[in-house]
């Protein structure tokens, strides 16, 4: 299996702060789906622009996807035509995804075109199983469409999930909160 983790933010809600290197408990807030993922995967990818900075992340690939459009889907199309297999993706901003989030992601594979998160019946699209089968459909949906409509489109499996498995750090105030969760734990 082939991990990508999408790093090639578009800077929206605030993301600057959570760049792919922003320190989650001393440690690159990438670091943390990257690890999920190499409990599960034979190759990890980041996924990311020519232009990002991404910190040392020893064991894993770096693909840089096309400059525009600045787009999940972009990412996840990128990662699906060079991996020419399903890829288990994760954005880079998801430090609380688990291994065992992953393989649950992994059991719920059919011979589908996509096996998508869910928590509380919303579709998290930037933590899921995308196969080969996707790509027409993606490459075909309007780039400033909104992820979640696309990825319905293909008729998902959906995988339910704790809220805070697929919790997002996009600002300065959600890195604070992901930091006091970790030193709680």
């Amino acid at each position: 299996m082939i991990g990508a983790v999408l790093a090639g933010g578009g800077g929206r809600r605030g993301r600057s702060d959570s760049t792919p290197g922003a320190l989650l408990a001393g440690r690159p807030l990438v670091s943390y789906p990257v690890a999920a993922l190499g409990d599960v995967c034979d190759l990890i990818a980041v996924v990311c622009k020519k232009q990002t900075s991404l910190p040392e992340l020893p064991g894993t690939e770096r693909w840089d996807e096309p400059a525009e459009p600045r787009h999940p889907l972009n990412g996840i199309v990128h990662a699906l035509e060079t991996a020419a297999a399903p890829v288990l993706v994760c954005a880079a901003n998801m430090p609380f995804v688990t291994a065992d989030a992953c393989r649950t992601l992994l059991q719920a594979a059919t011979s589908g075109p996509a096996v998508v998160a869910t928590a509380d019946a919303i579709l998290h699209p930037t933590f899921g199983l995308y196969a080969p089968a996707a790509l027409e459909t993606m490459r075909a949906a309007p780039h400033h469409a909104p992820l979640s409509e696309t990825v319905e489109s293909l008729d998902p499996v959906r995988v339910a999930l704790p809220p805070a498995i697929v919790r997002s750090v996009n600002t300065a105030e959600q890195l604070a909160e992901a930091e006091a969760v970790l030193a709680a734990r």
